[in-house]
């Protein structure tokens, strides 16, 4: 059967290999961002059962307009939206800057997930499935960006407690380096991507289609009983217990 899948973040990388996983299978899915452009092109290329929705959902206001655009029932809800917003911002220079760095990945990897989920949570279905994409950051430390998504795991975990008897799973894939994606905003060099590659097990670096796979697993009926979790896609870089 058929289900409704939101993806945030959908247009590019690692959110639109989520949404072309679903889309292939007979979903409907619903892409949203917050560049016309990119999600236009992703949304035609995944098909006719795919649409999309420009919306910032770290925005208050605009995720509560984007309400009107959501199916009436959700299936799958993936958290995708977000990524190290250093990347695009010069170091802080004073402590109003520090605090708007901040703010900005907590805003951008955190709030997002926060608002996204509680504008379709009348809507989940039982059962549903709630992914949010994290990062080993959160485990190696990553200043502001580590901490938004250590935040992310966190708050997951409250998540997934309390839709739990609802028939709702909640939780997190934590990918490590990721090739393919916009996430570094082409300021990775060579010899960092080199270091990345070392430090896993797998010796290459990790595809959407890796993390893609992860969370398809985890909105099927294989995965019903797995809440609450981290789910790690690093090669083996950060292992776990």
């Amino acid at each position: 059967m058929a289900r409704n899948v939101i993806v945030t973040g959908g247009a590019t990388g690692i959110g639109r290999a989520i949404a072309a996983r679903f889309a292939a299978e007979g979903d409907a899915v619903l892409i949203t961002g917050r560049r016309a452009q990119p999600l236009r092109c992703a949304a035609k290329q995944l098909g006719k059962r795919a649409r999309f929705a420009v919306c910032d959902c770290a925005d208050p206001r605009a995720a509560d307009e984007l309400r009107s655009e959501l199916p009436d029932t959700v299936n799958v809800l993936v958290n995708n939206a977000g990524g190290n917003t250093d990347f695009d911002r010069s170091h802080p220079e004073d402590l109003d800057a520090l605090a708007a760095s901040w703010r900005a990945n907590l805003e951008a990897n955190l709030i997002s997930a926060v608002l996204m989920t509680e504008i379709v949570r009348d809507r989940l279905t039982d059962p549903a499935a709630i992914i949010s994409i994290g990062s080993i950051g959160a485990d190696k430390g990553a200043g502001a960006y580590g901490a938004a998504k250590a935040g992310l795991a966190s708050w997951n975990i409250g998540l997934a407690r309390a839709l739990g008897p609802r028939g709702v799973t909640a939780n997190v894939v934590s990918p490590g380096y990721v090739t393919d994606t916009e996430f570094f905003r082409d300021k990775l060099t060579s010899e960092r991507r080199d270091e990345l590659i070392a430090a896993t097990n797998t010796k290459r670096p990790g595809t959407p289609d890796d993390v893609a796979g992860t969370v398809w697993f985890l909105a099927s009926p294989a995965a019903r009983q797995i809440t609450g979790q981290v789910l790690a896609v690093n090669g083996g870089e950060q292992p776990t217990r």
